[in-house]
């Protein structure tokens, strides 16, 4: 039987051993919201499928990024929630003032806030958003080639320092058969921003015998649109992302025409559902889509109905898509997202060790 010295030399021996194999991430989100935000769910997901050895905390925004002394108390209050690696995970770029350069990963998922507007807003934006946050952290991790050339572009960061590692599918998304109503399809739009392209999108549906489900609040100007083409739809704000994936399983279509994205999620969503896709023929939407979608010229109204109507038409052709899109998304998984998180995370620790 082992004495008393003995026992606690063991516990120490573990625990020792533990700390060493054992890596915590602290993950930095901005403040929770009602609405479904597509951030936080990619970053759920990669977290539940991170391999043995890794353990984590949630720091949420005590609140939403507005103000300078708010943005200061949320910079302030990151600063004693670090731990062996820092990971932003996006919007808050600006917490990476407070925190240790040499621990800290960046993910920044588009610059296009910075690419137009009020030139002073956006002067201010670039500045405190990311030309000092880039230089405030030891790795940016990017979610496609696309973004990482348009930072390499734009503003003055070594490529070593970028690391691309795409969004992933939430494991939560799975295959929902559904029979294809070619009578009055639904499609499905997530998004209402002006890079989501809904005039060209009325625009291609006006005549057109289906249902439209928008996900995101319509400002007074698409609303003139929808009523004008005299199109058929439902409105969801502020929703769940079960209410989203019930969404993906209602529907018959999912359009993403964007003219600019970071990367493109609803994509995968609708290619893991099952979904025929219409999205635009540029990057990064291409390349997310695989072979899996539709390409279409997103400022021409006339590629995205034609798209359309040959999704309804021609059963061959949208069960081919829908075919490589199940094919597609696999290199989309969430656990090989993670594995790449996961090699990155000891990359900055190992760093740390030897620097």
């Amino acid at each position: 039987m082992l004495k008393n010295s003995s026992l606690n030399y063991v516990f120490f021996y573990l625990a020792a051993e533990y700390k060493l194999n054992y890596m915590q991430i602290s993950y930095f989100f901005r403040h929770p919201a009602q609405a479904f935000h597509s951030i936080e769910e990619q970053f759920f997901a990669i977290q539940k499928k991170l391999p043995a050895g890794f353990k984590f905390t949630n720091h949420f925004a005590k609140f939403p990024s507005q103000g300078l002394f708010k943005r200061i108390y949320i910079a302030a209050e990151a600063a004693f929630r670090q731990s062996e690696v820092n990971h932003i995970t996006g919007d808050i770029h600006f917490v990476a003032f407070f925190l240790r350069k040499s621990k800290t990963v960046l993910t920044i998922h588009d610059i296009g806030s910075i690419l137009s507007g009020n030139p002073l807003k956006t002067a201010v934006l670039k500045l405190f958003w990311f030309t000092i946050p880039v230089k405030r952290v030891k790795y940016i991790s990017v979610i496609s080639e696309f973004t990482k050339k348009q930072l390499l572009k734009n503003l003055n960061i070594s490529a070593q320092k970028i690391v691309v590692i795409p969004d992933c599918v939430s494991p939560e998304i799975t295959p929902f058969s559904k029979q294809f109503n070619a009578e009055k399809p639904t499609i499905l739009q997530i998004g209402t921003k002006i890079n989501k392209n809904l005039p060209n999108l009325f625009e291609a549906l006006a005549g057109i015998n289906c249902k439209l489900i928008i996900v995101g609040k319509l400002s007074d100007s698409q609303l003139f649109i929808l009523k004008e083409k005299a199109i058929d739809y439902n409105n969801f704000v502020n929703i769940s992302f079960t209410k989203v994936i019930a969404l993906y399983r209602k529907c018959d279509v999912v359009s993403f025409v964007s003219t600019y994205e970071g990367f493109g999620v609803p994509i995968l969503e609708a290619q893991a559902t099952g979904r025929a896709v219409i999205t635009a023929k540029r990057a990064p939407m291409q390349e997310v889509a695989g072979n899996g979608a539709a390409l279409v010229n997103p400022d021409k109204p006339s590629e995205i109905r034609a798209a359309l109507l040959k999704i309804i038409e021609n059963t061959a052709w949208r069960e081919s898509l829908i075919a490589a899109g199940f094919k597609n998304v696999k290199n989309y998984s969430a656990q090989n997202i993670a594995a790449r998180y996961a090699a990155l995370y000891k990359r900055v620790k190992n760093e740390n060790k030897n620097g």
